[in-house]
């Protein structure tokens, strides 16, 4: 059985908060949800005007606020990029710290990711040595709390399947996996189907997201992430992909969760995405929670 859930980035434009997102996953009968973390105070967030948390929340409490909607994580978004030269510096304190904070409310992974472009004032392979030895350093404190620290497509290194490969044998550890995304490898002009099949075996969780038609034409190929989508699922021109994607993950036992990204429109574009994804899974025989 594969669990739909959702990040909550979908409602960054709404300007729900949180506790505003519990609750639409409630409604909507979702038991998974995936944030971002911030590390500091904002004024947009203290208002109540950002659907993220914060690190100085306390995640025991949290949880129990959770609790009562039946919702938990399925993963939290510590997505700094690694691979500038503020990676070592504003990254790596940051994504130990989320490992430390998730592994107090039992959530299972972190999202890691790269920098969208190549970094400036750095070679491939300094940038790629600096990594390593970030990566080295954050494994550490997941293999102390047992969080999965996930590495996500999305930037220049990591939509290069080559390149990708290698940060995956950074650290030889059970700790390190891949959170496969849909839209992503698809914009930055890679076969998701491809791509996922190269890194089946370290996938431990899925963003599906579908690209309009529009922007595909744009910056396919030229771009190697999504904000976030502005198309259900269903609507753009990677819904085959994703259904591929689906009777792979569906044929080698995947189990994991399957997390909604698109824009919610205050409800209307994510509910669709739900419809369309879990009358899909049912279409492809496939278990869903």
């Amino acid at each position: 059985m594969m669990t739909i859930g959702f990040h909550t980035d979908a409602f960054n434009s709404a300007y729900w908060s949180f506790e505003r997102c519990l609750d639409w996953a409630q409604c909507h009968r979702v038991s998974r949800i995936e944030c971002g973390l911030i590390d500091g105070v904002s004024w947009i967030h203290g208002l109540g005007y950002q659907p993220h948390v914060a690190l100085y929340e306390d995640p025991v409490l949290l949880g129990r606020k959770m609790e009562r909607f039946g919702v938990r994580f399925s993963q939290v978004d510590a997505a700094f990029p690694l691979s500038g030269e503020d990676g070592p510096l504003r990254g790596v304190p940051y994504v130990m710290k989320a490992i430390a904070w998730a592994a107090q409310l039992g959530c299972a992974c972190v999202d890691t990711t790269d920098g969208l472009h190549r970094p400036e004032g750095m070679s491939d392979r300094e940038s790629l040595a600096m990594m390593q030895r970030s990566y080295a350093q954050i494994l550490r404190v997941a293999e102390a709390h047992r969080v999965i620290v996930n590495i996500e497509p999305h930037g220049y290194f990591t939509t290069n399947p080559d390149t990708m490969a290698e940060m995956l044998a950074f650290v030889d550890s059970p700790w390190l996996k891949m959170n496969m995304d849909t839209g992503n490898t698809f914009i930055a002009g890679r076969d998701p189907a491809a791509f996922l099949k190269r890194f089946l075996d370290k996938v431990s969780h899925v963003h599906i997201k579908d690209v309009s038609e529009s922007l595909a034409r744009a910056v396919r190929g030229g771009q190697t992430g999504i904000a976030v989508s502005h198309c259900a699922l269903g609507d753009g021109v990677n819904a085959d992909n994703i259904r591929e994607c689906l009777k792979i993950l569906r044929n080698s036992g995947y189990r994991g969760v399957l997390s909604i990204e698109c824009e919610g429109q205050s409800g209307p574009m994510i509910e669709k995405s739900l419809d369309w994804l879990r009358q899909t899974l049912a279409d492809l025989g496939i278990p869903a929670q």
